[in-house]
Protein backbone atom coordinates (compact mmCIF):
# COMPACT_ATOMS: atom_id res chain seq x y z
CA UNK A 1 0.00 0.00 0.00
CA UNK A 2 1.62 3.08 -0.89
CA UNK A 3 1.13 5.91 1.85
CA UNK A 4 0.87 9.87 1.47
CA UNK A 5 1.17 12.25 3.98
CA UNK A 6 -1.70 14.19 5.02
CA UNK A 7 -1.50 17.51 4.34
CA UNK A 8 0.23 20.30 6.58
CA UNK A 9 0.67 17.56 9.12
CA UNK A 10 2.74 14.19 10.63
CA UNK A 11 0.45 11.74 10.14
CA UNK A 12 0.75 9.23 7.04
CA UNK A 13 -2.92 8.31 5.33
CA UNK A 14 -3.41 5.97 2.56
CA UNK A 15 -3.44 6.13 -0.80
CA UNK A 16 -6.79 4.05 -0.94
CA UNK A 17 -9.47 5.35 0.89
CA UNK A 18 -12.96 3.04 1.27
CA UNK A 19 -15.89 4.89 0.45
CA UNK A 20 -19.59 3.71 3.02
CA UNK A 21 -22.11 4.48 0.75
CA UNK A 22 -23.28 0.99 -0.25
CA UNK A 23 -23.38 -0.26 3.32
CA UNK A 24 -26.89 0.66 3.97
CA UNK A 25 -28.40 -2.58 3.56
CA UNK A 26 -24.91 -4.86 4.98
CA UNK A 27 -25.00 -6.63 7.86
CA UNK A 28 -22.99 -6.02 10.86
CA UNK A 29 -21.13 -9.34 10.01
CA UNK A 30 -20.81 -8.11 6.03
CA UNK A 31 -19.47 -4.57 7.17
CA UNK A 32 -17.35 -5.93 9.95
CA UNK A 33 -15.54 -7.89 7.02
CA UNK A 34 -15.23 -5.05 4.52
CA UNK A 35 -13.64 -3.14 7.22
CA UNK A 36 -10.80 -5.87 8.54
CA UNK A 37 -10.15 -6.72 5.13
CA UNK A 38 -9.44 -3.09 4.20
CA UNK A 39 -7.37 -2.52 7.46
CA UNK A 40 -5.35 -5.75 6.65
CA UNK A 41 -4.22 -4.26 3.37
CA UNK A 42 -3.12 -1.07 5.08
CA UNK A 43 -6.21 1.22 4.35
CA UNK A 44 -6.25 3.94 6.57
CA UNK A 45 -8.81 6.28 5.41
CA UNK A 46 -12.37 5.80 5.57
CA UNK A 47 -15.32 8.02 3.64
CA UNK A 48 -18.97 9.15 4.70
CA UNK A 49 -21.27 11.90 3.93
CA UNK A 50 -24.75 13.02 5.39
CA UNK A 51 -26.72 12.00 2.47
CA UNK A 52 -25.60 8.32 1.81
CA UNK A 53 -27.50 5.38 2.36
CA UNK A 54 -31.45 6.57 1.13
CA UNK A 55 -31.92 8.18 4.01
CA UNK A 56 -29.61 11.15 6.01
CA UNK A 57 -27.16 9.48 8.20
CA UNK A 58 -28.11 5.93 7.09
CA UNK A 59 -24.90 4.94 6.52
CA UNK A 60 -22.56 6.30 9.07
CA UNK A 61 -25.37 4.96 11.19
CA UNK A 62 -24.77 1.21 9.92
CA UNK A 63 -20.57 2.05 10.37
CA UNK A 64 -20.87 2.98 13.81
CA UNK A 65 -23.52 0.08 14.77
CA UNK A 66 -21.47 -2.29 12.94
CA UNK A 67 -17.63 -1.13 13.89
CA UNK A 68 -16.86 -0.71 17.57
CA UNK A 69 -13.71 1.11 17.70
CA UNK A 70 -11.37 1.72 20.94
CA UNK A 71 -9.58 4.88 21.62
CA UNK A 72 -6.14 3.58 20.67
CA UNK A 73 -8.05 1.79 16.75
CA UNK A 74 -9.97 5.53 16.23
CA UNK A 75 -6.23 7.04 16.44
CA UNK A 76 -4.80 5.05 13.68
CA UNK A 77 -7.49 5.69 11.36
CA UNK A 78 -8.92 8.94 9.27
CA UNK A 79 -12.60 9.53 9.07
CA UNK A 80 -13.71 11.95 6.88
CA UNK A 81 -17.52 12.72 6.06
CA UNK A 82 -19.20 15.56 3.80
CA UNK A 83 -22.08 18.09 3.80
CA UNK A 84 -24.17 20.31 2.31
CA UNK A 85 -26.49 18.73 0.23
CA UNK A 86 -30.11 18.29 0.64
CA UNK A 87 -32.93 17.27 -0.72
CA UNK A 88 -33.44 19.35 -3.70
CA UNK A 89 -30.60 22.08 -2.85
CA UNK A 90 -27.59 22.92 -1.32
CA UNK A 91 -26.93 24.60 1.85
CA UNK A 92 -23.65 25.52 3.30
CA UNK A 93 -25.78 27.48 6.27
CA UNK A 94 -23.83 27.56 9.39
CA UNK A 95 -26.87 26.04 11.39
CA UNK A 96 -27.10 23.13 8.77
CA UNK A 97 -23.09 22.34 9.17
CA UNK A 98 -23.34 22.37 12.33
CA UNK A 99 -26.47 20.05 12.79
CA UNK A 100 -25.26 17.65 10.29
CA UNK A 101 -21.88 17.30 12.06
CA UNK A 102 -23.15 16.31 15.22
CA UNK A 103 -25.69 14.00 13.74
CA UNK A 104 -22.44 12.26 11.77
CA UNK A 105 -21.17 12.01 15.28
CA UNK A 106 -23.78 10.95 17.22
CA UNK A 107 -24.73 7.81 13.93
CA UNK A 108 -20.88 7.08 13.63
CA UNK A 109 -20.73 6.78 17.51
CA UNK A 110 -17.36 8.77 17.87
CA UNK A 111 -16.31 12.22 19.52
CA UNK A 112 -15.02 13.47 16.28
CA UNK A 113 -14.12 13.56 12.63
CA UNK A 114 -10.81 13.63 10.96
CA UNK A 115 -12.30 15.69 8.16
CA UNK A 116 -15.45 18.00 7.04
CA UNK A 117 -16.02 18.27 3.80
CA UNK A 118 -18.19 20.67 1.86
CA UNK A 119 -19.73 18.35 -0.30
CA UNK A 120 -21.08 20.45 -3.36
CA UNK A 121 -20.21 23.88 -4.01
CA UNK A 122 -23.22 25.83 -2.78
CA UNK A 123 -24.01 29.23 -5.21
CA UNK A 124 -25.59 30.67 -2.34
CA UNK A 125 -22.94 29.98 -0.26
CA UNK A 126 -21.98 32.81 2.50
CA UNK A 127 -18.06 32.49 3.52
CA UNK A 128 -18.04 34.13 7.03
CA UNK A 129 -21.06 31.52 7.99
CA UNK A 130 -18.96 28.45 6.29
CA UNK A 131 -15.93 30.49 8.77
CA UNK A 132 -18.44 30.54 12.01
CA UNK A 133 -19.24 26.95 12.05
CA UNK A 134 -15.27 26.06 11.00
CA UNK A 135 -14.60 27.85 13.79
CA UNK A 136 -16.60 26.30 16.55
CA UNK A 137 -16.06 23.02 15.15
CA UNK A 138 -12.73 22.58 15.65
CA UNK A 139 -12.68 24.80 19.10
CA UNK A 140 -14.91 22.55 20.15
CA UNK A 141 -12.78 19.61 19.13
CA UNK A 142 -15.80 17.97 16.74
CA UNK A 143 -13.54 18.02 13.42
CA UNK A 144 -10.12 18.69 13.17
CA UNK A 145 -9.23 19.39 9.52
CA UNK A 146 -11.26 20.67 6.80
CA UNK A 147 -11.98 20.56 2.63
CA UNK A 148 -13.80 20.41 -0.03
CA UNK A 149 -15.86 18.59 -2.83
CA UNK A 150 -16.08 19.29 -6.34
CA UNK A 151 -15.32 22.19 -5.56
CA UNK A 152 -13.21 24.87 -8.54
CA UNK A 153 -10.01 27.06 -7.32
CA UNK A 154 -12.13 29.87 -7.81
CA UNK A 155 -14.86 28.81 -5.40
CA UNK A 156 -11.95 27.66 -2.75
CA UNK A 157 -10.79 31.32 -3.01
CA UNK A 158 -14.06 32.24 -2.38
CA UNK A 159 -14.52 30.41 0.58
CA UNK A 160 -10.41 31.84 1.82
CA UNK A 161 -12.02 34.91 2.15
CA UNK A 162 -13.59 34.44 5.26
CA UNK A 163 -11.85 30.94 6.16
CA UNK A 164 -8.98 30.67 8.61
CA UNK A 165 -8.66 26.49 8.56
CA UNK A 166 -6.49 25.42 5.88
CA UNK A 167 -8.70 23.38 3.06
CA UNK A 168 -6.91 20.12 2.85
CA UNK A 169 -8.62 17.79 0.18
CA UNK A 170 -10.86 18.24 -2.75
CA UNK A 171 -12.58 15.09 -3.33
CA UNK A 172 -13.21 15.01 -7.48
CA UNK A 173 -14.39 12.88 -10.07
CA UNK A 174 -11.34 10.71 -12.30
CA UNK A 175 -10.80 7.55 -13.84
CA UNK A 176 -8.69 6.83 -17.04
CA UNK A 177 -11.83 7.62 -18.67
CA UNK A 178 -13.19 10.27 -17.22
CA UNK A 179 -10.21 12.77 -16.68
CA UNK A 180 -11.13 16.21 -17.89
CA UNK A 181 -8.72 17.34 -14.65
CA UNK A 182 -5.71 15.88 -16.45
CA UNK A 183 -6.14 15.92 -20.12
CA UNK A 184 -7.62 18.93 -20.65
CA UNK A 185 -4.05 20.38 -19.94
CA UNK A 186 -2.75 18.24 -21.90
CA UNK A 187 -4.14 20.14 -24.74
CA UNK A 188 -4.39 23.19 -23.65
CA UNK A 189 -4.79 25.93 -26.62
CA UNK A 190 -5.67 23.28 -29.20
CA UNK A 191 -8.47 25.01 -31.09
CA UNK A 192 -11.71 22.66 -32.28
CA UNK A 193 -10.17 19.87 -29.35
CA UNK A 194 -13.14 19.32 -27.39
CA UNK A 195 -10.50 17.72 -25.09
CA UNK A 196 -8.56 20.86 -24.90
CA UNK A 197 -11.94 22.50 -22.93
CA UNK A 198 -11.14 23.51 -19.58
CA UNK A 199 -13.91 22.09 -17.47
CA UNK A 200 -12.12 22.49 -13.69
CA UNK A 201 -10.22 25.38 -14.25
CA UNK A 202 -6.97 24.72 -13.34
CA UNK A 203 -7.33 22.64 -10.40
CA UNK A 204 -5.02 19.98 -10.82
CA UNK A 205 -1.93 22.45 -10.87
CA UNK A 206 -4.02 25.06 -8.46
CA UNK A 207 -4.00 21.84 -6.36
CA UNK A 208 -0.10 21.11 -6.39
CA UNK A 209 0.31 24.53 -6.38
CA UNK A 210 -1.51 25.13 -2.78
CA UNK A 211 -0.73 21.23 -1.19
CA UNK A 212 -4.46 20.17 -1.81
CA UNK A 213 -4.68 16.61 -1.82
CA UNK A 214 -7.10 15.19 -4.54
CA UNK A 215 -9.36 12.19 -3.84
CA UNK A 216 -10.51 10.49 -6.99
CA UNK A 217 -14.46 8.86 -6.66
CA UNK A 218 -15.99 6.86 -9.01
CA UNK A 219 -12.75 5.65 -10.02
CA UNK A 220 -13.75 2.78 -12.72
CA UNK A 221 -16.36 4.68 -14.39
CA UNK A 222 -16.67 4.99 -17.79
CA UNK A 223 -18.15 8.43 -17.73
CA UNK A 224 -20.63 10.54 -15.75
CA UNK A 225 -22.20 7.05 -13.75
CA UNK A 226 -22.30 4.98 -17.34
CA UNK A 227 -20.76 1.71 -15.68
CA UNK A 228 -17.30 0.50 -15.09
CA UNK A 229 -14.91 1.12 -18.17
CA UNK A 230 -12.88 -2.69 -16.80
CA UNK A 231 -14.06 -5.60 -18.97
CA UNK A 232 -15.93 -3.52 -21.43
CA UNK A 233 -14.62 -4.09 -24.54
CA UNK A 234 -17.47 -3.39 -26.72
CA UNK A 235 -16.43 0.45 -26.23
CA UNK A 236 -12.48 0.05 -24.18
CA UNK A 237 -11.10 -2.92 -26.10
CA UNK A 238 -7.92 -1.36 -26.77
CA UNK A 239 -7.67 0.26 -23.20
CA UNK A 240 -8.49 -3.26 -21.56
CA UNK A 241 -6.29 -4.82 -23.81
CA UNK A 242 -3.64 -2.70 -22.30
CA UNK A 243 -4.39 -2.27 -18.49
CA UNK A 244 -4.77 -6.52 -18.82
CA UNK A 245 -1.06 -6.63 -20.16
CA UNK A 246 0.19 -4.42 -17.82
CA UNK A 247 -1.74 -6.49 -14.99
CA UNK A 248 -0.28 -9.25 -16.25
CA UNK A 249 3.39 -7.67 -16.53
CA UNK A 250 3.34 -6.26 -12.64
CA UNK A 251 1.59 -9.27 -11.02
CA UNK A 252 -1.98 -7.63 -10.17
CA UNK A 253 -5.27 -7.41 -11.19
CA UNK A 254 -7.37 -4.91 -13.90
CA UNK A 255 -8.36 -3.31 -10.87
CA UNK A 256 -4.57 -2.30 -9.34
CA UNK A 257 -3.69 -0.86 -12.88
CA UNK A 258 -6.54 1.36 -13.46
CA UNK A 259 -5.73 2.51 -9.52
CA UNK A 260 -2.00 2.15 -10.48
CA UNK A 261 -3.01 4.99 -13.35
CA UNK A 262 -3.92 7.15 -10.87
CA UNK A 263 -1.63 6.64 -7.92
CA UNK A 264 1.56 6.91 -10.07
CA UNK A 265 0.69 10.77 -10.59
CA UNK A 266 2.90 13.14 -8.73
CA UNK A 267 0.07 14.98 -7.58
CA UNK A 268 -0.45 11.77 -5.10
CA UNK A 269 -4.48 11.39 -5.70
CA UNK A 270 -6.30 9.05 -3.28
CA UNK A 271 -8.47 6.42 -4.95
CA UNK A 272 -11.88 6.38 -3.07
CA UNK A 273 -12.97 2.86 -3.58
CA UNK A 274 -17.09 2.33 -3.41
CA UNK A 275 -16.81 -1.15 -3.51
CA UNK A 276 -18.49 -3.92 -1.14
CA UNK A 277 -16.42 -6.81 -1.65
CA UNK A 278 -13.26 -7.55 0.53
CA UNK A 279 -11.38 -8.41 -2.38
CA UNK A 280 -11.85 -5.57 -4.89
CA UNK A 281 -10.30 -3.70 -1.76
CA UNK A 282 -6.93 -5.68 -1.35
CA UNK A 283 -6.65 -5.69 -5.26
CA UNK A 284 -6.73 -2.05 -4.94
CA UNK A 285 -4.31 -1.55 -2.26
CA UNK A 286 -1.93 -3.96 -4.13
CA UNK A 287 -2.35 -1.58 -7.31
CA UNK A 288 -1.71 1.53 -5.59
CA UNK A 289 1.81 -0.20 -5.21
CA UNK A 290 2.79 -0.61 -8.72
CA UNK A 291 4.76 2.63 -10.15
CA UNK A 292 4.08 2.73 -14.06
CA UNK A 293 6.57 4.08 -16.49
CA UNK A 294 5.61 7.32 -18.51
CA UNK A 295 5.59 5.08 -21.20
CA UNK A 296 2.94 2.64 -20.12
CA UNK A 297 0.38 5.83 -18.23
CA UNK A 298 0.50 7.69 -21.03
CA UNK A 299 0.07 3.85 -23.16
CA UNK A 300 -3.35 4.07 -20.76
CA UNK A 301 -4.23 7.59 -21.63
CA UNK A 302 -4.22 7.10 -25.24
CA UNK A 303 -6.08 3.62 -24.98
CA UNK A 304 -8.35 5.49 -23.25
CA UNK A 305 -9.47 7.58 -26.31
CA UNK A 306 -7.80 11.07 -24.94
CA UNK A 307 -4.97 12.45 -27.34
CA UNK A 308 -1.68 13.60 -27.24
CA UNK A 309 -1.18 16.75 -29.55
Amino acid sequence: MKLYRFPQTDQDMSSIILGMMRIANMGNDEIQRLFGSARDAGVTFFDHADIYGGAPHRCEARFGEAISLNATEREKIILQSKVGIRKGFFDFSKEHILASVDQSLAALKVDYLDVLLLHRPDTLVEPEEVASAFDTLQSSGKVRHFGVSNHTPGQIQLLKTAVQQPLLINQVQLSITHAPLIAAGIAANMAGLEQSVDRDNGLLDYSRIHGMTLQAWSPFQKGFFDGVFLGDRENFAELNDAIDELAAAYGVTATGIAVAWITRHPAKIQVVLGTTKPERVIEAAAGSSVSLTREEWYRLFRAAGHALP
